[in-house]
This record gives structure tokens, C-alpha cells and sequence, in this order.
């Protein structure tokens, strides 16, 4: 016997807020027969080709610590780079350069959503050197 994860939940201070931004960044949608609106204490949001799904929860405390678990994503096009300035543009902030890391070419970068929530920006697939 074994489980499955059903869908990732994040703790956040504005559901509504914070399931807009990651619709932009991971290209999610809400589902149509249950539409996240401003208020809302929880937003769910699906990857429309995987069906993997994001629910965001308003809790009253403030995040305080390092996240102990948080997404690394890859672009599903362009290059790592690419999709960093996107990503600032669309109001993540950087928190930490790994570029090069290992390297030319190597590494990522370490970035935070609106909240303080910390996940990771890959080098695409096409990036990455056939081994």
C-alpha cells in the first residue's frame, strides 16, 4: 500500500494574492467551477497538463523561518535566465545567486514570492549538457 500527494498546500498570510502570482509563475489555473476570489481563505490552482495542484491557506501567523520545503522549477521554455528576469519582473525578489556554481553554465537561483516563500530557478532542460 502507499499514498499519493494530492496537492501541495502553502501557509500564507492573502490566499487570493499569493495564488495570482503563482498562476504567473508556474502557468496553473484556477478551476472553473470553484473560482479563487479576493477574500477567499483558500485558492486551489492546477497545472492544466499534469493536473498537479497548488492550495493556498490563510493561517494568522507571519512566516518566520527558512521554508523546509520549496519548489525547484525549471522553464518549460527559454533558459534559466530568461525566466529569472520574468519571474523578478512578475514580483519575485532574489535571495540568493548559485549561477556558475559548479562551474559555466552550472547553478540556480534562490528567489522568494510576495510572502518570503523561498524556491529555486533551474537551468531549462535544453540547458542542461547530455550526459
Amino acid at each position: 500500500m502507499s499514498s499519493f500527494i494530492s496537492h501541495t498546500s502553502v501557509d500564507c498570510r492573502d490566499a487570493y494574492v499569493l495564488s495570482k502570482f503563482w498562476e504567473q509563475v508556474l502557468g496553473y489555473r484556477e478551476l472553473p467551477d470553484d473560482p479563487n476570489l479576493p477574500g477567499h481563505e483558500e485558492c486551489l490552482i492546477r497545472d492544466p497538463e499534469t493536473g498537479h495542484q497548488v492550495l493556498f491557506l490563510e493561517v494568522p501567523e507571519a512566516k518566520s523561518v527558512k521554508n523546509r520545503l520549496h519548489f525547484d522549477l525549471r522553464p518549460r521554455s527559454g533558459t534559466r535566465d530568461q525566466e529569472l528576469a520574468r519571474l523578478l519582473e512578475i514580483g519575485a525578489v532574489e535571495v540568493a545567486d548559485h549561477r556558475g556554481i559548479h562551474g559555466p553554465g552550472t547553478g540556480w537561483v534562490v528567489l522568494a514570492d510576495p510572502e518570503g516563500n523561498e524556491f529555486c530557478i533551474l537551468r531549462s532542460e535544453a540547458e542542461i549538457p547530455a550526459e
